[in-house]
């Protein structure tokens, strides 16, 4: 199968265009909940496909309004190339999408994409749950602050948190998804303190040589403070290592997730997410 099978047509992507802000893509994010959105920028009456900018960019930048510094380069794949292929690439580079490019954009291929071949059997795979899912999840308080549990999703380098409650037992799941759902850009202002010339280094503003105390605008991504279980899922959907990479695939396609939690009997015991299945091709 090859992408052009399994990709979403130019027609049907949903871009960004230089110049332009991070407003811009939290827009799309929070109400079509996708994971990233590709920038492209027109010249001479032509498209050019520029990178992409993802959830995790607007998380771990919130003073950064400009797509130019926000986007990142991803590799790109054209329409010939297999879904295997693809989905190895999406692996080794750390990406959800990858964009579909000869010469211009002619679409883009998705974990989500590639989820969808395979709950289809349109491609050969042959693995459970058992043998894909990862055994260390990660957990937070279902009473936690959100801003807290945000910063525990953001240092444990992963897009969820299985939420536990009085007893330890899971009761819950909140996702980027669901941060970004809620996630509010306000302006301020940030004091960088006294700046002297023999200070210069990295963290100062090059060429700033002054006396006194200066102030410039920010921008800052405000979070709700009240407990991660107002915002979590509490319909968890689960399964057990028996189940095959297919079965998982069409749960998370049916149910429109991400990640799925892996259970034997009523225990915790791992967590499979989609990118997991992608290491079964």
């Amino acid at each position: 199968m090859n992408v052009a099978d399994a990709m979403t047509p130019r027609e049907d992507v949903v871009t960004v265009e230089l110049p332009g802000t991070r407003d811009d893509v939290l827009e799309y994010l929070q109400e079509r909940g996708f994971s990233s959105v590709p920038v492209v920028k027109r010249t001479d009456g032509r498209e050019e496909y520029r990178g992409l900018v993802s959830r995790e960019e607007l998380i771990e930048s919130p003073d950064e309004d400009q797509l130019a510094v926000l986007m990142r380069d991803v590799p790109t794949v054209t329409a010939d190339t297999s879904v295997e292929e693809a989905a190895h690439l999406m692996l080794d580079a750390g990406t959800r999408r990858v964009p579909v490019v000869d010469g211009e954009l002619e679409g883009i291929v998705t974990v989500t994409d590639v989820v969808r071949a395979i709950a289809r059997e349109e491609v050969d795979v042959d693995a459970t749950a058992g043998d894909v899912a990862t055994k260390d999840v990660n957990t937070t308080y279902d009473a936690t602050p959100l801003p807290v549990a945000e910063r525990e999703i953001y240092y444990a380098n992963v897009p969820y948190a299985v939420c536990l409650d009085d007893e330890g037992r899971m009761n819950g799941i909140l996702t980027e998804v669901d941060i970004i759902d809620v996630a509010r850009v306000v302006e301020g202002e940030d004091d960088t303190g006294d700046s002297f010339a023999e200070q210069d280094d990295e963290w100062m503003w090059e060429g700033i040589k002054a006396i006194g105390r200066r102030y410039v605008p920010t921008r800052n991504v405000e979070l709700p403070a009240e407990p991660v279980s107002t915002f979590m899922s509490d319909d968890l959907v689960t399964v057990s290592t028996r189940k095959s990479v297919v079965e998982v695939a069409q749960a998370l396609i049916t149910e429109d997730i991400e990640q799925i939690p892996l259970v034997s009997g009523d225990e915790l015991i791992g967590i499979v997410r989609d990118v997991d299945l992608l290491e079964a091709l």
